[in-house]
């Protein structure tokens, strides 16, 4: 068994698919078939079910997975290891972030970052609080950026910036006239909301909570998973909704939302490493950049 291998299977499996998983490894088809074929032919065991022009994962193949991702963020961090001897001159940073967060916020340092230090290959995935948080977790992430607090032992969070969060609807909406949010005006109002799992659901459940209102309550017309589809939903007049101020700023002044008279806490972006894993000065030069910015 090989490390290529080992990445050629995670890739067909995380996609379920060997056309696609082929071409971002930048293989032929064949070549991702027979390194499969291989591993089954070798060890004896059918990893993937063919259902149709469709293959999923056996009950092998899953618990295969699990280990096949460890074993490859062990050699992952081993080649960290080394890179590091050759200080910022090589290597890789392997970033994921929150919605919001990738959108509207970290960008500029990651310019900064590259502008700095040009060999450094950067990466991004993004996904919602509990998908980043999973990515260090695993180690398929050296830093993750998340909006609210994760409770996980294994994980070092770092408060990194404060974002305004702001209850906007459509213009001439009756939450968006200037008069003070009622605990009755939220009730009657129609929701569009990211999904569970989202930073930017936790804060909107915290401040109707502050009401005595549980989410389930609320009149939820659509859970949508990423910011730009409830802001356009709430743009067209689908319901109100809470995102950050960040997302929201240009469709304010635009005249495309109205931001209503509720005054919401402030949530704090965080970064997250693993305790345990070994820190690269890429890592530590792109935490350092992101301090700056607080002081």
């Amino acid at each position: 068994m090989t490390l290529e291998q080992l990445r050629i299977f995670v890739a067909v499996a995380t996609r379920e698919h060997v056309t696609q998983a082929a071409r971002e490894l930048n293989l032929t088809q064949s070549a991702t078939s027979a390194a499969v074929a291989a591993l089954e032919a070798r060890y004896q065991t059918r990893l993937f079910d063919r259902v149709g022009r469709r293959i999923v994962l056996t009950a092998a193949g899953k618990a295969f997975l699990v280990e096949a991702k460890a074993v490859l963020a062990r050699a992952a961090a081993a080649e960290t290891v080394l890179d590091d001897l050759a200080g910022l001159k090589r290597g890789q940073l392997a970033l994921a972030a929150s919605q919001t967060i990738s959108g509207y916020w970290l960008p500029a340092f990651i310019h900064h970052f590259n502008a700095a230090h040009p060999a450094i290959k950067l990466q991004l995935s993004i996904g919602n609080t509990e998908q980043v948080a999973d990515r260090v977790r695993e180690g398929s992430a050296d830093l993750g950026f998340v909006e609210g607090d994760v409770d996980d032992p294994v994980l070092a969070a770092q408060p990194v910036a404060e974002d305004e969060m702001v209850l906007v609807g459509p213009v001439g909406h009756p939450l968006c006239r200037g008069a003070s949010v009622t605990l009755h005006d939220l009730k009657a109002a129609r929701w569009v909301l990211r999904e569970q799992g989202s930073g930017t659901r936790a804060v909107l459940e915290a401040a109707v909570g502050r009401f005595g209102i549980a989410a389930a309550e609320l009149d939820v017309v659509f859970d949508l998973p990423s910011n730009e589809a409830v802001r356009g939903a709430v743009e067209a007049g689908a319901g109100v909704t809470v995102l950050s101020r960040l997302v929201v700023m240009r469709a304010v002044k635009a005249g495309l939302l109205a931001v209503a008279n509720l005054e919401l806490p402030t949530r704090r972006f965080y970064s997250l490493r693993h305790w345990e894993h070994h820190q690269t000065q890429a890592a530590r030069e792109f935490l350092r950049m992101v301090g700056e910015s607080r002081s």
